[in-house]
């Protein structure tokens, strides 16, 4: 059997302060990294996905970052493809790949080997369904798919009809659902891996997540926000991102801007949150506590032990 590839993971919540630890370790570790944020794929939503900045970068190559324009829409079998193809070109050159993110499912979908292709099919099911989509609009076929499956229905957008029809086409076929049909497969790990976590007591974490929110109003999330409701973009995937839907009821008149804020404060909250509960339930991780790393001697202290477990998970050494 040949050898598995070796990949370093780090995942966390929003706001727990992945990106100045990545770029710490793909020094240390001679990396690439492989953003695993579904969002961060979106040419000119910056701010509000909290891309890398250049400066911030230091060199270090980022992968899957402003490959799609916002009109367009990505899956996880997508993002799967992309990013497993990058993790053997950044092997070949003789470099570690990290994947650096907050999307549980994506990052999943990576490193196990889930087959989304294989559950059974109903051609003739299918087609009602799309034609039923047709006349009647795809917020119907979407709302019954909530009803269903719930968690599926949280991570596609309802204009993906086509993967929408496949949820409930499988649920139809199994009388599971996608996400229970997923957790059937027994998948196996595909890669030599370090799976690290950051995670943060919740108060200090919440109270990160207002001040970022901050930082990106006055970095200028307003007006990057106006721009893509300026020229048109509406019903599309990447708006459902928190950061853009909130500002965007603001722009149609839903709700005052200080309201909008006060609500992209809190579902980052929420969604912070529900990352959590996602990791620890699905993937087995390996977590560091951040809570003190703001003192720069507890941030060496931290750094210093995620370093040692991934020399001793992947055997590797650094370059210290």
């Amino acid at each position: 059997m040949s050898e598995k590839e070796k990949l370093a993971v780090l995942i966390g919540p929003t706001a727990v302060g992945k990106t100045k630890l990545s770029i710490l370790l793909a020094k240390r570790f001679n990396a690439e990294i492989i953003s695993g944020d579904s969002m961060q794929i979106y040419k000119r939503m910056d701010i509000g996905t909290a891309k890398v900045k250049e400066e911030e970068m230091e060199g270090i190559p980022h992968h899957l970052i402003d490959i799609k324009n916002p009109e367009e829409s990505f899956s996880a079998a997508e993002f799967q493809e992309l990013v497993r193809s990058k993790i053997t070109e950044i092997t070949s050159r003789g470099k570690l790949p990290i994947i650096v993110g907050g999307t549980g499912l994506y990052i999943q979908s990576v490193i196990y080997d889930y087959q989304f292709s294989d559950a059974p099919s109903d051609e003739e099911f299918r087609k009602i369904l799309e034609e039923r989509a047709e006349r009647e609009g795809n917020n119907v076929i979407y709302e019954e798919l909530l009803e269903i499956d719930p968690e599926s229905a949280e991570k596609i957008h309802p204009n993906n009809i086509r993967r929408v029809i496949r949820a409930l086409e499988i649920y139809h076929c199994t009388g599971k659902t996608m996400s229970q049909y997923q957790e059937k497969q027994n998948p196996e790990l595909l890669y030599d891996m370090a799976l690290i976590g950051l995670t943060m007591d919740r108060e200090t974490l919440y109270d990160r997540i207002n001040q970022r929110v901050d930082i990106m109003m006055q970095e200028g999330l307003l007006e990057e926000v106006r721009s893509l409701f300026d020229n048109g973009l509406m019903d599309c995937q990447s708006i459902q991102a928190i950061g853009y839907k909130e500002l965007y009821d603001y722009f149609n008149g839903r709700v005052s801007f200080e309201d909008a804020v006060e609500n992209l404060k809190q579902n980052s909250r929420r969604y912070a949150k529900r990352q959590l509960t996602w990791f620890r339930n699905k993937m087995n991780v390996e977590w560091f506590d951040m809570s003190d790393s703001v003192d720069p001697h507890e941030f060496e202290k931290k750094f210093a032990e995620i370093s040692a477990h991934i020399e001793g998970k992947l055997k590797i050494k650094s370059n210290t």
